[in-house]
């Protein structure tokens, strides 16, 4: 039996994808573990396109996200290296006059300064659509892999900017005839 007019499988593969990189994560068992490392408000900036083709629709997405530092990270007594942090945002996805709630979650690989004025991130997590099917384009399903490219300088203070590419996909998972879509994304940070 479909549940939001997809198998089975494809909604437990979707919720596998998101819940079992965060099973793997060190337990974050203590709240004094838990270092949140900047919260932003983001902003789509570009065409429609994806990844070099052209999308069937246009879209907007406005969130905000927050970024919480995972354990794992090497830094230099320069204050330059590499760390590890999980980026969760909640939002709105707008096309073909309709809109969509999205959250996802997405681990990622940072370099940088550990105090995180400048830094360069890598990812790839999932995302959930609360609508996947707007005007031509079909998105496949709830689930969408969530792929993402960022970089962010200071500003002022604890102010800082920043740039994201983020890629959403079902990588196929729900047929051949299912589109992404791709955005970049201006970020106004606030580090902690």
């Amino acid at each position: 039996m479909p549940a939001i007019g997809m198998p089975r499988h494809s909604v437990a593969f979707g919720l596998l994808s998101i819940v079992l990189p965060c099973l793997l994560a060190t337990p974050l068992s203590f709240a004094d573990d838990l270092e949140w490392q900047s919260l932003s408000l983001r902003a789509r900036v570009s065409e429609k396109t994806l990844l070099g083709d052209e999308a069937p629709e246009e879209f907007e997405e406005y969130d905000l996200s927050a970024n919480v530092a995972l354990p794992w990270e090497h830094y230099t007594t320069s204050g330059w290296g590499m760390g590890t942090r999980l980026m969760a945002s909640a939002g709105i996805l707008r096309g073909a006059g309709k809109n969509a709630l999205v959250v996802s979650v997405i681990p990622e690989l940072t370099l940088g300064s550990q105090d995180g004025r400048f830094v360069l991130d890598l990812g790839a997590g999932g995302a959930l659509f609360s609508r996947h099917r707007f005007g031509e384009q079909d998105f496949g399903g709830p689930f969408q892999f969530a792929l993402t490219l960022g970089v962010g300088i200071p500003l002022y203070r604890n102010l800082g900017l920043g740039y994201r590419f983020l890629h959403y996909s079902d990588a196929g998972v729900n047929g051949p005839d299912t589109t992404g879509a791709d955005f970049h994304m201006i970020e106004f940070r606030y580090r902690y």
